[in-house]
């Protein structure tokens, strides 16, 4: 036992005065002077006298909270979104990368200790008897002390095979000391690629719930249009139905007729494409919660249940990059590449072990440890790396690259962060504009159709000009709705946009995903 206590010992004090080569890790400086356009950016979009065209604000440095697709204030919506969170497997698959990449890190972990291992060997021999001294302890022989001459052994008569019995047990202890920090850099990077995986994960659920809400207002988007385009339809078989009346009294003329007959026609040929993008977008959320294409949910959805934030937080720019999972996935990329430097420079530098055995053998289990029987080993060893035909070179180098790939990388998802911000700015401000120009040019359209219908009714136009106006009141109408949903779906770009706050998620949150899954 002693020269185990000398054997960990040694280990102890090699480990304390060992140090980690290789590169130390800083983080990566916010940008200066970060900002989301080259002038200031107005404060409150545009507003429009329909639903969910409601001017909104921009609250700098505000905080965004986890749910925010509650600021939608549509209960179906939150429960579809909950449900996805339950059954999605995409959550499922981040979790179980995240738990592994975990696993990863502990298992590199138990490198730093000795490793321990126990051995009992039983061995029975079969030896010739006529080549043997039959007296050995654990010899089964004829009790002669030695065996006669060679010459002699057709005369002998007890030359019968020997048998020879050995009991063998011990401990055997090994250690590694991390001299150079090898060990200790592969800790780190894979520690850092632990880290990547719980970025990714937390990005998952980002990525997740907007992608729920965003086919929720497509739903509700093309529900409004399909509505608008029967709508049209139904306007468009009245006017034949007049137009063909008239026909029959001589007061319209059949081309006037065959014209209202290709304008219905092109109308109804508009509501098919829409039910079909409807049902597809009904398969996607039913596939977003987990459901089989039969397995419907309950919940619809239309524009007018759905609330557009009156108030939207925007972080200041030094923040995008603490924000960001993709961003601070990056940086995790960047830490682990920043550690593999170290693995492989520590892998060129000498390598040093310490194993310490100590056992008994005897002819007999119950004498191993007595006297005579205990037996003990300490080796040192330690190896220098000569010539490896540029192996090891090569890797260092290969190492030193991947981490100028990593911070190239890493940089390239900042300015895709601040880019995806300042996208989603313009977009929110430039489209509430176009809302509300769509909102004008539909009501001015309908003016339009409706005093070109009274004309035509007392004569003073022609049904040619009648079909114009309804045509371009078809076309703002639906432009119209369009631009209604683009709000929404600009909204909850600008959440996810800025990290989509899953920061703000509580403890018991956390818990509660991970008992689902």
């Amino acid at each position: 036992m002693k020269c185990m206590r000398i054997a960990l010992l040694v280990s102890s004090v090699a480990f304390a005065a060992s140090c980690a080569v290789g590169p130390h890790y800083q983080r990566p400086e916010p940008p200066a002077n970060a900002g989301y356009a080259p002038a200031p950016l107005l404060e409150t979009s545009a507003a429009a006298p329909v639903h969910g065209g409601e001017a909104q604000r921009l609250i700098n440095d505000r905080d965004i909270p986890f749910e925010w697709w509650q600021l939608f204030q549509s209960p179906a919506l939150n429960a579809l979104v909950e449900r996805a969170f339950k059954a999605n497997p995409t959550i499922a698959s981040a979790q179980a990368a995240l738990v592994q990449a975990q696993e990863l890190v502990y298992a590199q972990q138990g490198y730093f200790f000795p490793t321990v291992g126990a051995n009992y060997n039983f061995e029975r021999q079969k030896i010739a008897g006529n080549l043997t001294v039959d007296n050995a302890p654990g010899v089964e022989g004829n009790g002669d002390n030695l065996l006669p001459p060679v010459q002699d052994l057709g005369n002998y008569p007890h030359t019968h095979p020997l048998f020879y019995n050995l009991h063998t047990a011990e401990v055997t202890v090994g250690f590694v000391p991390d001299v150079f920090g090898a060990n200790r850099r592969q800790v780190e990077s894979l520690a850092a690629q632990a880290d990547a995986q719980r970025f990714a994960l937390e990005a998952t659920y980002i990525t997740l719930a907007s992608n729920v809400v965003a086919a929720a207002v497509q739903e509700a988007s093309l529900r409004a249009q399909i509505e608008a385009t029967r709508r049209i339809i139904a306007a468009e078989e009245r006017s034949l139905q007049i137009l063909r009346a008239q026909f029959q009294l001589g007061f319209a003329m059949r081309i006037d007729v065959a014209a209202q007959e290709a304008a219905l026609g092109q109308a109804r040929m508009l509501l098919p494409p829409l039910q079909t993008q409807l049902e597809q977008t009904r398969d996607l959320i039913r596939a977003l919660v987990g459901n089989l294409p039969n397995q419907d949910v309950p919940e619809t959805f239309e524009l007018d249940a759905l609330q557009l934030p009156p108030e939207l937080p925007l972080s200041l720019p030094a923040k995008i990059i603490e924000q960001r999972p993709d961003v601070r996935a990056a940086e995790a990329q960047l830490h682990a590449a920043n550690a593999q430097v170290g693995v492989a420079v520590a892998a060129m530098l000498p390598q040093f072990s310490i194993t310490g055995t100590l056992g008994g053998n005897a002819d007999q289990f119950s004498w191993m440890f007595r006297k005579g029987g205990p037996f003990w080993t300490l080796v040192g060893n330690v190896s220098q790396p000569l010539f490896e035909g540029g192996t090891l070179l090569h890797r260092k180098r290969a190492a030193d690259d991947a981490l100028k790939q990593a911070a190239a990388q890493y940089q390239s998802s900042v300015l895709t962060a601040y880019q995806n911000v300042a996208d989603t700015l313009h977009a929110s401000l430039s489209d509430a504009d176009a809302l509300a120009a769509n909102v004008r040019a539909e009501n001015a359209a309908r003016v339009t159709y409706d005093l070109t219908q009274r004309q035509m009714d007392v004569g003073y136009v022609n049904y040619l000009t009648l079909l114009n106006a309804e045509t371009t009141y078809q076309q703002a109408l639906i432009q119209r709705v369009q631009a209604q949903a683009t709000r929404y779906g600009d909204t909850v770009a600008l959440f996810q946009a800025l990290g989509g706050g899953w920061w703000n998620r509580t403890s018991a949150q956390h818990e509660a995903a991970a008992q689902l899954h």
